[in-house]
């Protein structure tokens, strides 16, 4: 299985603290292995995904402070490929299944403020989940959905100390250590 790595680039302390935590929860939940915030250093941010990832289980980095352009040359020097999501990129459903084939290493780019020009240059793939306007979190999400085929709904999250018990109308919550 390739290695899935998120690429956060423009991320803003306080306009974009909230944001930024959904968008590594949501790496981390449906199937990315780190996370990489370019270029800044938040230690809140990475605390507060740290302690998920001990309480809920399963292996996930945080990863802070790299400038992106140096990350994105040493991922490609290695032989991965870079996928950027963005409004303006080709639509998802058309390069999926080529993505799902490859065995390459994925980054997957998004932004915070606006991206700069010269990653939909470098990019391998430029994507769209649609080509209207909405948020970085959600097109990672849908990006994860297709890539797995859903099979990350299922993934389970080792040495987990907290875990949710399914229930059809309340909320169970054990502890198992």
């Amino acid at each position: 299985m390739p290695k899935i790595t998120v690429l956060r680039l423009g991320h803003r302390f306080e306009r974009d603290a909230r944001l930024t935590s959904h968008v590594a929860l949501a790496a981390r939940a449906l199937g990315a292995d780190e996370i990489v915030i370019a270029d800044v250093i938040d230690e809140r941010l990475k605390k507060t995904v740290d302690e998920i990832s001990i309480n809920w289980g399963g292996r996930f980095e945080v990863k802070m402070g790299i400038p992106w352009r140096e990350f994105v040359k040493d991922w490609q020097s290695k032989g991965g490929e870079v996928i950027h999501l963005t409004m303006y990129g080709q639509p998802l459903s058309g390069a999926i299944n080529n993505i799902r084939r490859s065995i390459k290493d994925k980054l997957i780019v998004i932004g915070a403020t606006k991206v700069p020009g010269e990653i939909y240059r470098i990019a391998d793939y430029n994507l769209a989940v649609s080509s209207q306007p909405h948020s970085e979190c959600s097109a990672l999400a849908i990006f994860l959905h297709e890539l797995f085929q859903g099979r990350e709904l299922e993934k389970k999250f080792s040495g987990a100390k907290i875990k949710v018990v399914p229930q059809e109308k309340e909320k169970r919550i054990v502890r198992l250590r």
